[in-house]
């Protein structure tokens, strides 16, 4: 599994930080920075990525 984040699409809403903010920060900018890609199995990462109003948070399988 892996974590993503499209610093591109990226609206700076916070809201992956809000519920996981182990895993995501934000920059000076206010976008998205994962801070911590290992942290894939954890429920608040899953609902970061649905929460995210642009979706520019991914989390996936690899391969």
């Amino acid at each position: 599994m892996s974590i993503s984040a499209d610093r591109d699409r990226c609206i700076g809403s916070g809201q992956c930080v809000l519920s996981a903010p182990h895993v995501f920060d934000s920059d000076d900018d206010g976008l998205v920075v994962v801070v911590d890609p290992d942290r894939t199995g954890d429920r608040a990462v899953r609902e970061a990525a649905v929460l995210c109003p642009v979706g520019a948070i991914t989390v996936a399988a690899e391969g």
